[in-house]
């Protein structure tokens, strides 16, 4: 069962990262990174170590630049060390490491990185047992924690264009959620 997921990438990459890590956080999953800021008292390899040893995952975040990063390399040959398994994320045009080239992985374009985290997800669904969704209510900024939206239901708003409907248990404003990424939507949201 997949509880947590470590997050490889390149420091430039901070923001998709961390975008990743809020999908993941939506859907119940915890996630680490190296996070490239300066932490008293353990340094980054050390918080890398632990963040790898202690996840069920490894999800490559592979750009053009961070496929040759040796930092990125290394925390991937760190995962296939120890056999933990391993999801690359792709970008058009980048290219596999060595030690996952074998890997079927996720291909995205910056302008459609949402498609790529609403795959991870279904993946990670797949592996797992997701259960809950946790939700930030754009109107009254309450998080709520409900079921996770059964996949034919997602599957089938993806396929209509369509957002997934919820209601605020504090407000009970109605709450668009992009059918991907589980983000409310403020655009959306109805009073």
């Amino acid at each position: 069962m997949i509880s947590r997921v470590y997050i490889s990438h390149d420091e430039h990459d901070e923001e998709l990262a961390q975008e990743i890590s809020r999908a993941l956080w939506r859907v119940g999953l915890e996630s680490y990174a190296a996070m490239y800021k300066l932490s008293p008292g353990i340094s980054r390899a050390e918080r890398v170590s632990f963040g790898i040893r202690n996840s069920e995952c490894l999800v490559a975040l592979l750009t053009k630049e961070s496929s040759a990063s040796a930092t990125v390399c290394q925390e991937i040959g760190l995962a296939r060390g120890i056999d933990l398994l391993v999801i690359p994320l792709l970008e058009e045009n980048a290219k596999l490491p060595f030690l996952i080239e074998h890997s079927k992985p996720i291909p995205y374009s910056r302008s459609e990185f949402g498609d790529a985290i609403g795959k991870l997800i279904r993946t990670l669904r797949d592996l797992s047992c997701l259960d809950w969704l946790k939700v930030t209510c754009p109107n009254c900024g309450e998080e709520m924690t409900q079921y996770l939206t059964p996949q034919e239901d997602v599957d089938e708003a993806l396929q209509k264009g369509t957002c997934l409907e919820t209601i605020c248990s504090y407000c009970q404003n109605n709450v668009s959620l992009d059918p991907r990424t589980f983000e409310p939507l403020l655009n959306e949201v109805a009073r």
